[in-house]
């Protein structure tokens, strides 16, 4: 059941109210201000059941999740700090100032499990509605992107030595006696398989490889045989992962590259200094004018970008009300010109009938795309879109749609700070003013004297 926050506590002579010794005019004191907390807590009620211990507040934990995202800190993290600042506090809807922590880190897991991808969207429509009309421009940039899956960079021979420590200890688990463990022999393997590009250790490497690849099936064989019906029917979707890393070769597609994350895929962006990228494709939808995040999709596997349009402009037109007229994206992007009426143009050679005043046109559109590419770069770095720390296909999409939505807050917060800052100087040039002024009568009055 939804557990509830005491909005009026009975103070006793120690506790002090955090509105007394705390700045109001801070960012973050505005900011939860302008957040209307009693419509999220009341659309996100209905992801709770009626009976059952109570949960935490809806707000504390949504306060957290945000926080987490705004300022890139990992679970425990965000928990930990917590604690020490009583601005986050006053943001998660605390009265009194609190010295223990709101909850285990581990509560984050149960609640984005709980609200999925719709509960996400629902954040981040929240994250779009403090900018109101500004949000619902008519022309919008769209973007893709690899998000990183927080995943070894994969290798025949990891993937290999990572079965049989698997099998291992699923055997010791299950108190199974197998033939050999290959403990020892696995450590001097690794060893001989390294630098195997080299020409004096290239057939040394090879065979060690192999060996590897080899002691893996056998141990697989070995503990399969020995599992009861119970223990196969427990074990059967790991064991179906492990023998198409098995059985895969160089040239297959949708290789397995992890065996906690099965779903992984290799995608090559054309990058320099990074060839391959090991995760999900998300894609980003930013209004062309204020840079506000209005979209974000994590897609599962590696779509090519033109199929992913259509999804982006009906996520946009849910989130901010109203659908783009015009979406302008890149030269990956071919195929389709318009979308369910909105018109999409990529960069192209111009016809001969192409006014001078439609090429200028056109080349301002293009060149305000490459705006998109900076933000997603704050996205990845500054709001945990680099590395994605959750599990499973709803880890890609929750990270996804909370990064956008975190970057959206910052923004928001960042607003808030210029604009406390112009007023401090509006009071400043003032006082100045009228400092001047009076000391201008002042020389005056010494005058006539």
């Amino acid at each position: 059941m939804v557990g509830k926050q005491d909005k009026t506590p009975q103070l006793s002579i120690f506790d002090t109210p955090l509105e007394r010794f705390i700045n109001l005019e801070h960012e973050l004191c505005i900011l939860s201000v302008q957040i209307d907390w009693d419509s999220i807590e009341k659309e996100f009620s209905v992801y709770f059941s009626e009976i059952g211990r109570p949960s935490v507040p809806i707000r504390r934990m949504v306060g957290l999740l945000l926080l987490k995202h705004i300022y890139n800190l990992s679970d425990e993290a965000v928990v930990d700090r917590w604690i020490e600042n009583p601005y986050w506090q006053y943001f998660s809807g605390e009265k009194v100032f609190q010295t223990q922590k709101p909850f285990d880190p581990t509560e984050f897991i149960h609640f984005r499990n709980r609200i999925g991808k719709e509960g996400a969207e629902k954040l981040l429509k929240v994250s779009i509605q403090l900018f109101g009309k500004e949000a619902q421009e008519k022309e919008v940039l769209i973007d893709s992107t690899v998000q990183e899956k927080n995943i070894t960079y994969p290798t025949d021979a990891k993937l290999h030595k990572r079965i049989i420590e698997k099998v291992n200890k699923i055997a010791k688990q299950e108190e199974i006696t197998l033939r050999q463990t290959y403990t020892r022999t696995l450590k001097q393997l690794m060893i001989d398989q390294r630098f195997h590009s080299h020409p004096k250790r290239r057939k040394k490497a090879r065979a060690a490889l192999r060996k590897i690849k080899t002691i893996a099936g056998r141990q697989v064989r070995d503990i399969e045989r020995q599992f009861t019906p119970a223990q196969q029917k427990s074990y059967q979707e790991l064991f179906i992962i492990i023998n198409k890393i098995l059985t895969q070769q160089k040239g297959d597609k949708n290789k397995i590259y992890s065996i906690h994350e099965p779903e992984v895929s290799c995608i090559a962006k054309g990058k320099e200094a990074k060839k391959f990228e090991f995760g999900n494709k998300s894609g980003i939808v930013l209004t062309k004018t204020s840079k506000i995040v209005v979209g974000a999709i994590a897609f599962e596997n590696n779509p090519y970008d033109g199929h992913t349009l259509e999804e982006h402009l009906n996520q946009t037109e849910y989130l901010t009300e109203s659908r783009p007229k015009t979406g302008i994206v890149d030269r990956g992007y071919k195929g389709k010109k318009k979308i369910n009426g909105t018109e999409i143009i990529s960069p192209s050679v111009p016809k001969k009938e192409t006014t001078q005043y439609e090429k200028q046109k056109a080349r301002k559109r293009f060149r305000a795309r490459a705006g998109i590419e900076p933000v997603i770069g704050h996205i990845k770095h500054d709001h945990r879109m680099l590395r994605n720390y959750l599990k499973g296909v709803i880890g890609d999409q929750l990270n996804t749609i909370l990064a956008g939505t975190g970057f959206n807050l910052k923004k928001m917060l960042n607003r808030i700070k210029e604009q406390i800052l112009f007023d401090l100087f509006q009071i400043i040039n003032f006082c100045k003013l009228l400092f001047f002024q009076k000391l201008n009568s002042q020389k005056i009055w010494l005058f006539k004297v």
